[in-house]
Formats: C-alpha cells, sequence, structure tokens
C-alpha cells in the first residue's frame, strides 16, 4: 500500500493507494508547532478509525509548501510506519520539463497538479488549484510545464476584508442569490466570490489568448472550494478534488525503481 501526503499552508491531504485505487482519504488541518510523534497519533487514530492496518502502508511519498514541516514528517514516516519517505524535490523526475527560469522554486503542490493532471487528462491543459493561494499552470500539449500564474486565494481574501476593517464581519462563502446585495453580508459574499470568479475567467480568456486561437485546452480545477466556484465560473471545464493524490501516486511510480 502507497500512502501519499501532500503537506499545504491551511491543510494536509492524504490517501492511501493500492496500485491505481484510491482506497482512503484524509483532510486535517495544517499545524507547524506539532511534533512528528503528534502528527504519527493522529494519522494512526485516523487509520485504526477507518479500518486501515498500519503496517500494510510499504512506500510513502510526500510533497510540501511548508519547509518547517519536512524534518517532522519524515522522522513520523519512519518512526511509525518503518518506511523512509520520498519527499517531492529538486532531483526528483517528474517526466515533464519545467520552462521555468529557476526550476527549484517552483512549489511542489504545482508539480505534482501538472503531472496527475496531464496523466489523467492529456494536453493542453490549464490547471486550477484553488487554495490558499489560487495557481493557474499552463500545460502543453507533451505535458511539458510552460508557467502560470499565483493569485491570493478566495479564504485569505475574505479574511483580509474582517481583519483589515473595523466594522465588517466574518463571513461564511456561499453564493448569494443575487449580486445585489442588499445587507452587509450578502454585500460581501456576492464581492468576494463573484469577483473571484471573474478573476479566474479573466485569467483563463487571458492565458488563452496569449497562446492563441488554435491553442484549445481544458480547465482543470482542484481544491476544498472549486465546486463552488466552478457552479458560477464559465470556465472551467471540470473539477478533481484527488488531483494532488493521483499526481503523488505517479510521480512515486515514476521514481519508485
Amino acid at each position: 500500500m502507497l500512502l501519499v501526503i501532500d503537506i499545504g499552508n491551511s491543510n494536509i491531504v492524504m490517501g492511501t493507494y493500492v496500485g491505481k485505487n484510491l482506497m482512503k482519504h484524509w483532510r486535517i488541518s495544517t499545524d507547524r508547532q506539532k511534533t512528528g510523534d503528534e502528527y504519527g497519533m493522529l494519522i494512526n487514530d485516523l487509520f485504526r478509525y477507518q479500518g486501515v492496518n498500519i503496517s500494510d502502508v510499504r512506500d510513502i511519498i510526500i510533497s510540501t509548501v511548508v519547509p518547517p514541516l519536512v524534518v517532522p514528517f519524515v522522522k513520523m514516516c519512519e518512526r511509525y510506519f518503518k518506511v523512509k519517505p520520498l519527499v517531492v524535490g529538486p532531483g526528483i523526475k517528474t517526466g515533464i520539463k519545467l520552462n521555468y527560469e529557476n526550476p527549484r522554486a517552483i512549489g511542489a503542490d504545482r508539480i505534482v497538479n501538472v503531472v496527475g493532471a496531464f496523466e489523467h487528462y492529456g494536453g493542453p491543459l490549464i490547471v486550477i488549484d484553488i487554495g490558499t493561494a489560487t495557481t493557474f499552470d499552463v500545460v502543453s500539449e507533451t505535458g511539458d510545464f510552460l508557467g502560470g500564474v499565483i493569485a491570493p486565494g478566495i479564504v485569505a481574501s475574505s479574511e483580509s476584508l474582517f481583519t483589515s476593517t473595523a466594522k465588517l464581519p466574518r463571513i461564511e462563502l456561499v453564493p448569494p442569490k443575487s449580486v445585489i446585495g442588499h445587507n452587509t453580508i450578502t454585500c460581501m459574499q456576492s464581492g468576494i466570490i463573484f469577483g473571484y470568479v471573474g478573476q479566474i475567467d479573466a485569467i483563463v480568456h487571458r492565458i488563452r489568448e496569449e497562446m492563441g486561437a488554435d491553442w484549445h485546452a481544458k480547465v482543470i480545477a482542484t481544491g476544498g472550494l472549486a465546486k463552488m466556484i466552478q457552479r458560477e465560473s464559465k470556465t472551467i471545464d471540470k473539477i478533481d478534488h484527488f488531483l494532488t493524490l493521483s499526481g503523488l501516486r505517479v510521480l512515486y511510480e515514476r521514481n519508485s525503481a
């Protein structure tokens, strides 16, 4: 059994694979203060609740955009799983060409998403990850990473209104029935959600214009709020909530030898 772990700024997503089949998956909050032992006990409890035997895990791959958690997770894997994990980073075989000024500066999550998306959907693609930050990654017909866009995430934008103003409240991120709000909450929901959808559609449109009229890319989105955004978006073709997990599986297969 393969355990894949993606450590994001807000959440840690994990899954177990047998072959190409995703058997179980979990999402927990990222806590930079937790030790390897604390994460080990937490994951052990999650496994036990789902009826997964921790000793069945033979291989582990980790991607992270939170460098301080690399060492705790590696130590956790070695102590609780008796496995030395593969960590996505410089030197790993991706199977794709990275057209970037400094490939080492590309977030591990972006590489993983591009690998997973091209494996499942082919190219060309625009891969959107709606997380703490929102990333747009452009993939060629042959799977090459051509570059992309990084924008503030919708949750971060919402929180900035709450923390930076005296009277605006923290709100639930759900689309209002009308773009014109009639109270403070619906006004904020409209501005944040419809403004964010407009940003996504505008950036996708600009990428397509820049790539040329003959460039017909499928737009794949992932992330916890992706489905809500897709309902309002005119450009997102498909939601894949497990894109990062499947990308980690593909990367492990390419490096397992």
